[in-house]
């Protein structure tokens, strides 16, 4: 059985930006009301956080940031993959080496790699960063790539790659490699309305948008889910549909941003080529906010 991270909601934490940079105080205050509210873990720097439009410098910054703030309260796990495996590699060393409980890293987008060159890939990473718990992350909407379940099969045999956010909305091919990988992988949703159907296929949590504005709900969700509350998982699950669809109207992350600041956090605008959020989209999402901004 592969070593666990986190088992529940890990929230996909937004980056605030503002003219100079990285908004450290605003990022502080979200990662507090994570901690205070229920969230598993936080994964900082992924596709939520805009790591695509950071500098270097302002992503291993933001890493460092957050596993200081979070100060071993929960998981933080750090999003340290690229298209290019000598960049992955040297920003999971780095990731490693302030502290990370573990690493996500995405497929390599853009190259188009072929199944074994995503097994090449993510084998050189496991190896320079040996220690180091790794959730491989396919999302081939984003990517271009999709990693096969027969591929999940062989990247769970290097001991150090525990798990795979999951975000191909194929629910058939998540049953797939959960029947070829058993407990040699973790499966976490990376979508938001699958959770559940993914938990009764073996999964043990999400890497959640959502839960940047309510990580308590699907914290509880899960254990819910777990605890046999079905019912009640259920009905969380299926209430919280309206806003999961509002915070992917639009390409994500530009509506969590909105909603962010819906909230009273200033978390600025997302960096281009991501721009605002347009003023229909924006009534909609404040509609279905309604009930969490309380």
């Amino acid at each position: 059985m592969k070593k666990i991270i986190f088992k529940g909601c890990g929230t996909a934490i937004a980056t605030p930006f503002d003219e100079n940079g990285v908004n450290f105080s605003e990022f502080q205050k979200l990662l507090e009301f994570q901690v205070q509210n229920g969230a598993d873990a936080i994964i900082v720097c992924g596709t939520t956080g805009e790591s695509s439009t950071m500098t270097d410098s302002e992503r291993k910054e933001t890493i460092k940031f957050a596993i200081e703030v979070v100060n071993g309260r929960i998981p933080v796990i750090a999003g340290t993959g690229s298209n290019c495996t000598a960049s992955a590699i040297e920003m999971s060393k780095f990731a490693t080496n302030v502290g990370a409980d573990g690493i996500l890293i995405v497929t390599p987008y853009y190259n188009k790699a072929t199944q074994n060159g995503l097994i090449e890939h993510y084998k050189a990473i496991a190896q320079s960063v040996p220690n180091t718990p790794i959730i491989v992350y396919s999302v081939p909407s984003r990517t271009g790539v999709n990693i096969l379940p027969e591929t999940c099969l062989e990247l769970s045999k290097i001991e150090n790659i525990v798990a795979i956010k999951e975000a191909s909305g194929n629910l058939s091919q998540v049953a797939k490699i959960a029947s070829l990988c058993g407990e040699n992988l973790n499966i976490y949703s990376g979508n938001d309305d699958q959770v559940l159907p993914i938990l009764s296929l073996g999964g043990i949590g999400v890497i959640s948008v959502f839960s940047n504005i309510a990580p308590k709900i699907f914290s509880d969700m899960i254990k819910n889910y777990f605890s046999g509350n079905l019912k009640e998982a259920t009905a969380t699950q299926l209430n919280s549909i309206e806003l999961i669809d509002a915070l992917f109207c639009e390409v994500n992350p530009i509506p969590v941003k909105a909603a962010l600041n819906l909230m009273g956090y200033n978390f600025g605008k997302p960096r281009l080529p991501l721009t605002p959020i347009s003023s229909s989209n924006l009534i909609k999402l404040q509609t279905a906010m309604a009930p969490y901004l309380n």
